[in-house]
């Protein structure tokens, strides 16, 4: 699925953590209040299970985890649904069971993009609270679930008439304070025009993040086209781009990945190196073939005559030369 290897720069890693809350809860008929109660697993399990039915063994799920090991059981039910299903996310263990906020806050994220991607309009025939119940902790949670819904419907109810109450002494102490408070304002114009600026301050600030943020998600499209995704330059930057943390051995890593390429391809195909390799036999070649030469040449002075030894050299040599035609008059000369 296209949502198992979403970028840390997708707009999914931007959901803030009320909006994943309200979801959680929504979806499993819960009341947690903050995402690293999510630590143990169960409920990223059950998660699973709402948009893959029947994929998760639930018997094996435990809600009430309390230790590391308890945890890391769950983790490994979640972990077989992922093998399963053939999803590639890797799940830090070892970070999420200790509960650090941001860790838990990330996965979650990636949990809802996944599960939205899915599965887009919830099941409406799933039970979570069913569904727990066969779980380990399953129905004490579901039961603090419960009664956690049934106090705030009573609580809603009961706020309502209160509010109504305050509601109308808040009014009458707004009128009482409005008609005895002065109409000018005792503000410093400091302190305004020093808010106007950090103000002016965030918006650029807001600017320069969505601009720097357009650029690496420009940047991230283009390292997925087909003709770029396997170039080990293509890899560095994404190793870059997907590090979970600004540490500096991310970027060795990257240049590790472009250094280790072999080069000697390049050696081979280099068309120095090649022309040095054909112009070799080349210059042997002639030497043999100029060392001949000079064997035949001595042969035949030795036993031919001037006339003879002249016409050899004729044959042998291009007869242009100026020095070939200068000892033909010379031998001409003296004969006659």
């Amino acid at each position: 699925m296209a949502a198992t290897n979403i970028g840390m720069m997708d707009p999914a890693y931007f959901v803030g953590r009320t909006e994943l809350l309200a979801w959680i809860n929504s979806t499993l008929q819960l009341n947690i209040s903050r995402v690293e109660e999510a630590a143990p697993g169960a409920i990223q399990c059950q998660l699973m299970d709402v948009v893959h039915p029947g994929m998760v063994p639930m018997h094996k799920v435990n809600f009430d985890a309390k230790t590391e090991y308890e945890m890391i059981q769950n983790y490994k039910v979640l972990q077989d649904v992922f093998n399963k299903l053939k999803i590639t996310k890797h799940i830090e263990v070892n970070k999420l069971i200790k509960g650090r906020p941001l860790d838990n806050l990330e996965f979650m994220q990636w949990m809802k993009r996944y599960c939205d991607s899915v599965n887009g309009s919830p099941n409406s025939n799933y039970n979570p609270l069913e569904r727990r119940e066969a779980c380990k902790g399953g129905k004490e949670t579901g039961r603090r679930a419960a009664a956690t819904h049934g106090a705030a419907k009573t609580s809603s109810t009961a706020s309502k008439t209160q509010s109504a109450t305050q509601t109308r002494k808040n009014e009458q102490h707004a009128n009482a304070v409005s008609k005895s408070s002065k109409p000018a304002s005792n503000r410093d114009p400091v302190y305004d025009e020093q808010i106007t600026e950090l103000k002016l301050f965030v918006d650029s600030l807001e600017k320069e993040r969505d601009f720097y943020f357009a650029k690496l998600r420009d940047i991230e499209i283009l390292c997925q086209f087909p003709q770029m995704e396997h170039l080990p330059i293509v890899a560095a930057i994404q190793r870059i781009l997907y590090a979970a943390n600004d540490n500096p051995s991310v970027m060795a890593e990257a240049q590790a990945m472009i250094s280790q390429q072999p080069n000697q391809e390049a050696l081979s195909l280099s068309p120095i190196s090649e022309s040095l390799e054909e112009e070799r036999p080349k210059t042997e070649s002639q030497k043999r073939k100029n060392i001949s030469t000079l064997e035949v040449d001595m042969a035949a002075n030795s036993t031919l005559s001037p006339r003879q030894r002249l016409s050899d050299i004729s044959d042998v040599h291009h007869s242009g030369s100026p020095l070939v035609n200068y000892c033909t008059t010379l031998v001409a000369n003296s004969e006659a």
